[in-house]
């Protein structure tokens, strides 16, 4: 039997309370006998949406014996409004109780440094494992089913129905939609059935998509099963899992969706209503995994919005933080190809050139009129960036309009080197080279203007907006675009309103923020940096190609590590902090591979299963005389220095 070292698991609190439990307040001692998964997350997160996806088949398999319980641990200031807790559990479909912890209380109590971060308690309710980042499910089944048998002996186990109680479902037209378009036709007279002038809209939450007529509002079809997978066929046939991005190709007649729980893109005919699949294995893209093949052979990545620009489809892969893109297959080939255009998947804010260049979580696609640009809002920057051709050699480049970071945000006008969004969703170019961005987490529509260099409000008080279309049913009557106005995607009203955009901004009182955690107090000097990773029961670190692990560090600001940035293959590494800078962030990615190794043997397994477990870290620090000259980060296990120091006697 193995054996896990214990910590007792602090009480559970939060500031707004439980969901999912009918009104009742759960505690720790209402979960002793059970084995319970505590699961940080938060919801702009996209790897708490990846792991939130891995747990679904853990949480349903062992039901009678596993609780887990999701704490909401805000990033952004907008994340701290229960009501948006509430919309975000419903929205992803979070099928166990969730406790609302603004102040980040429970947090701070077990320690936390990461999003997404995976705690597991013994039905004694002591702490047995912490897992920070993806790829644990695995991992977790296993210790799960040790403790089953280990609590089962032992007497301690109880098993029966858990606390969840299902919040009851409203009848909307829409539930949580993601983006829209306008689908083709001769004008808006004859847009009265399938096809015409009419909406199509990513309905999110019921994974279908969903045809309106032109008053955004009539439903006229509807097109999945409304039930999460990945299969083909006519409306009442196919299934989509969460679906976002929508984009019409050249031929006029063929929409590719953005599939993106799916990690695919799929093809919709608006004529027909047959669904296929045009790129994914239906699989999440890992590090080592392929970046350019033909299309159906090559994993993704939580796609979330696609454009067609520069003579191919481009896709924001918010999973991996890059910008891929899709070519339609040539004469008498059977499918399209795929391949990294930006990005490296290290998760911050770093111009250049395409290759070089760092996203956090692309979100929002849309090429201006000219063809010359394409915009990007990137989300966990709360930043507005492009990517266009420069130089000689007309190269592309990725350039920021907007947006210093990870941890700056805010609500505030003026001139772009100091504007400030909060998590945008959704970019749209508007005539005479603006673009307006569905500023989501501000519920608001900003407006860049890059002439002038200046950020404006165009509207506020809507919810969560996404996304947004220009459109035009007045040309004819009016000039043309004399009539022009802009639909918005409301995902949190569930629902398109139509604007008629305005010739002024709105006012608003200027909002900064920046994403407060408490600081770690480290030594001047060295400080040693230590990846803690144990290979799960039953597996061993992969080598057998390479080193298993990989180690990425590095600051803001830049010049706070003297020595010690950069990437290598060892998980500990000492740096030595600058003299003179008393405060950052340092910015710690780490990745192991694991395979199964079921006896322990010397003898390798000649096929075995493989696991990759990843995490990116982001830990404020502030030099201090007595602080810390040791750094440690669970990605899986436990430190043994802390559990050494609290551990039951």
């Amino acid at each position: 039997m193995a054996s896990h070292a214990r910590v007792r698991a602090p009480e559970l609190q939060g500031e707004g309370g439980w969901l999912n439990t009918g009104g009742r307040d759960l505690t720790l001692a209402d979960l002793r006998g059970r084995i319970t998964l505590i699961d940080f997350w938060t919801f702009c997160c996209v790897n708490c949406l990846h792991v939130l996806d891995e747990l679904r088949e853990l949480e349903e398999r062992h039901r009678d014996t596993l609780v887990i319980v999701g704490v909401h641990s805000p990033k952004f200031a907008h994340e701290a409004d229960h009501e948006a807790v509430v919309d975000a559990v419903e929205r992803y479909q979070v099928e166990h109780p969730v406790l609302d912890d603004p102040q980040l209380a429970t947090w701070k109590q077990y320690a936390v440094r990461a999003w997404p971060t995976l705690v597991v308690i013994d039905p004694e309710g002591y702490v047995v494992a912490q897992h920070a980042g993806e790829g644990h499910a695995h991992a977790i089944a296993t210790l799960v089913e040790d403790l089953e048998r280990e609590h089962e002996a032992k007497g301690t186990l109880r098993r029966g129905d858990g606390p969840y109680v299902p919040p009851e479902p409203e009848p909307t037209a829409l539930r949580f939609p993601g983006k829209a378009l306008r689908l083709p036709g001769r004008g808006p007279t004859e847009a009265t059935g399938p096809g015409g002038r009419n909406f199509l809209v990513s309905d999110t939450t019921r994974h279908q998509l969903v045809e309106l007529a032109p008053d955004g509002e009539t439903v006229l079809r509807r097109v999945g099963s409304g039930e999460r997978g990945l299969v083909d066929g006519g409306p009442g046939q196919a299934r989509f899992s969460e679906p976002q991005g929508l984009a019409l190709l050249p031929d006029g007649r063929t929409v590719v969706v953005a599939d993106t729980v799916n990690h695919a893109l799929r093809s919709y005919d608006p004529v027909t209503g047959e669904v296929g699949t045009l790129a994914g294995t239906g699989e999440q893209w890992w590090q080592g995994a392929a970046t350019d093949g033909p299309a159906l052979e090559v994993a993704l990545s939580s796609p979330w919005d696609v454009e067609w620009f520069d003579g191919r489809l481009w896709i924001a892969m918010a999973g991996v933080h890059q910008l891929w893109s899709w070519t339609p297959p040539g004469a008498g080939e059977r499918q399209g190809r795929v391949r990294v255009e930006a990005g490296t998947t290290n998760e911050g804010l770093v111009d250049g050139p395409v290759a070089e260049a760092w996203f956090a979580q692309p979100s929002g696609l849309s090429a201006s009129a000219d063809g010359e640009r394409l915009w990007v809002a990137d989300s966990e920057t709360s930043a507005l960036r492009r990517i266009e051709r420069t130089g000689a050699g007309r190269a592309l480049q990725v350039r920021t309009a907007v947006g210093t970071g990870l941890f700056d945000f805010g609500h505030r006008d003026g001139s772009a080197e100091q504007a400030l969004f909060q998590h945008p969703l959704g970019v749209t170019a508007l005539p005479g080279g603006r673009v307006a961005v569905s500023d989501t987490y501000n519920n608001a529509l900003r407006c860049y203007d890059p002439e002038s260099g200046e950020v404006t409000t165009l509207a506020t008080d809507l919810r969560e907006p996404s996304g947004a279309l220009l459109v035009d049913d007045h040309e004819g009557r009016d000039g043309p675009g004399q009539g022009t106005e802009i639909v918005v995607v409301e995902s949190a009203r569930h629902r398109l309103t139509r604007l008629r955009l305005p010739e002024e901004a709105v006012r608003v009182e200027p909002v900064a923020h920046r994403t407060q955690r408490s600081a770690t107090e480290v030594a001047p000097g060295e400080l040693l940096l230590e990846v803690v990773f144990q290979a799960p029961g039953g597996q061993k670190l992969d080598d057998r190609y390479g080193p298993a692990t990989r180690l990425l560090v590095g600051s803001t600001p830049e010049d706070l590590l003297a020595e010690g940035a950069g990437t290598g293959t060892d998980l500990t590494r000492a740096v030595r902090l600058a003299d003179g800078v008393t405060e950052g962030v340092l910015h710690v990615s780490a990745m192991a591979a694991s395979c199964d190794d079921p006896d322990g043997s010397a003898e390798p397994v000649e096929y075995p299963a493989c696991h990759v477990h990843q995490q990116d870290w982001g830990v404020p620090v502030r030099v201090t005389a007595s602080g810390t000259s040791r750094l440690p980060l669970v990605l899986a296990g436990m430190d043994s220095g802390a559990a050494a120091a609290d551990a039951p006697s």
